[in-house]
């Protein structure tokens, strides 16, 4: 396979990095082709503005989506823009690696989405879901925490991972991925919070890139969190009322 990892953290030898380093490692061992795409050495510039676009639809209003479609069509998109969809259809598998920031990934990371992922270009009112621009890719997130597991657990006092998630998720899914399940590190300290002393804190560590290399090594063989599509809803995009996931009495 063709993997793209996404790295958004600040420092390239923070763990963030090393578990970048893991995979890139344990893929090209296992035969698979790997591009590393970190966004803060490239210096991405996250914020979606009218001066990206050379040729305005409108002068007098900036409409994010519409410039994004006209420019997709006219081969005009930003060169960094053009670089990032070149290396997402290159891409069997896209693992985005990040930390979890208030309860979300960094804003450089989510500026990509509203900066690469084009109106017009990788979606549509019907280019969506299961017939997404993506589809038949897969993408999966690694994400690290500073709070230990118990914590997110569905009554930890951080609240339930996967709902934290789910926002990226959805996304991945909205433009067509097949989204694997999350690689979650838990409990990686830093600045003045502690749960473990430094040995233990470092014994910690090792066993995280030793696991996550662990399941890299089958990552092809791996079944994608179920999403429904088009056929599974009605005309309102709701649920349809004899589908199987429908809970009835």
């Amino acid at each position: 396979m063709n993997i793209l990892i996404v790295l958004a953290h600040p420092e390239r030898k923070s763990f963030n990095g090393a578990l970048v380093d893991t995979a890139k490692g344990t893929l090209e061992r296992a035969g698979h082709e790997v591009q590393i795409d970190d966004l803060y050495a490239e210096n991405f510039d996250p914020v979606e503005r009218a001066e990206w676009y050379a040729n305005h639809n409108n002068n007098e209003y900036f409409a994010a989506l519409t410039e994004q479609s006209n420019h997709f069509k006219a081969k005009q998109l930003p060169e960094d823009v053009n670089r990032e969809i070149s290396r997402l259809d290159w891409a069997d598998l896209v693992i985005f690696q990040f930390p979890l920031w208030w309860h979300a990934q960094p804003a450089i990371l989510k500026g990509w989405f509203d900066r690469v992922l084009v109106y017009g270009g990788l979606y549509s009112g019907r280019m969506r879901y299961d017939h997404g621009y993506f589809r038949g890719k897969k993408a999966m997130c690694s994400v690290t925490t500073g709070s230990p597991a118990q914590t997110f657990m569905p009554f930890g006092r951080a609240g339930n991972m996967v709902e934290w998630l789910w926002p990226f998720h959805s996304s991945l899914n909205y433009i067509g991925f097949n989204v694997l399940p999350p690689n979650v590190s838990y409990g990686v300290q830093a600045g003045g919070i502690q749960y473990q002393e430094k040995a233990a804190f470092e014994a910690h560590l090792e066993t995280q890139k030793t696991d996550w290399a662990s399941r890299l090594r089958d990552i092809e063989q791996e079944t994608p969190i179920p999403f429904t599509g088009w056929s599974d809803w009605n005309e309102d995009g709701v649920l349809r009322h004899d589908h199987p996931m429908r809970w009835r009495p």
